[in-house]
């Protein structure tokens, strides 16, 4: 059985929990207080975050490699596609999600005012120009939720809590946005402390 150390208002591990919810596995997660890390975590995951997958004698950290691994290892539904090229675009999806987006949650949740404004901003531009996709498709990939979709929704979910206002040319994003809080796995994977953040 894999068992998933996760925090409890972690986006990343929010990833996580949402791929173990889609596939409807059996796993474990271990709820981890940021505030106050158990001990073994340093040792599984040596940058002492979460979250941490284990199954057996393997470790792994880093939602998108945890996210990757639980897909190939279980691969109904399919989060990836099946396809080569188009395979390779989702993991630059991914790749520029984690440069564009994610890379300013750090700043977001513990950064000084100037540099949150500064980071608001930045999510804010990246996330107005995406919105013109959800016009035309479903989803990131277009009519089949996605490893994309995972990725992006916990940020989506937290756009309150960061304080990251977006404009009218963003509701077709906000339309997405509700699609994905809607799955029940998506509904599913919250903790009582995300499920909190939208009250």
């Amino acid at each position: 059985m894999m068992t998933l150390y996760s925090g409890i208002t972690d986006p990343f591990s929010h990833r996580c929990r949402i791929v173990l919810y889609e596939k409807g596995m059996d796993f474990e997660i271990i709820d981890v207080d940021l505030m106050n890390k158990p001990e073994d975590l340093a040792v599984m995951n040596p940058y002492n975050r979460t979250p941490v997958l284990v199954e057996r004698d393997l470790v792994l950290y880093e939602s998108n490699i945890i996210n990757e691994y639980i897909d190939e290892r279980f691969p109904h539904p399919q989060l990836m596609p099946a396809d080569p090229v188009m395979r390779a675009r989702a993991r630059l999806f991914l790749f520029r999600f984690e440069q564009e987006l994610f890379n300013h949650v750090q700043v977001l949740e513990s950064g000084t005012q100037k540099a949150q404004e500064k980071a608001r901003l930045y999510v804010r531009e990246n996330l107005i120009q995406i919105a013109p996709i959800f016009v035309k498709q479903k989803f990131m990939l277009g009519e089949e939720f996605s490893m994309l979709d995972v990725a992006i929704a916990p940020l989506l979910w937290r756009l309150d809590q960061y304080q990251v206002q977006l404009n009218k040319q963003s509701a077709p994003l906000l339309k997405y946005a509700e699609r994905l809080f809607s799955r029940q796995a998506f509904i599913d994977s919250m903790t009582a402390s995300e499920k909190a953040m939208r009250r």
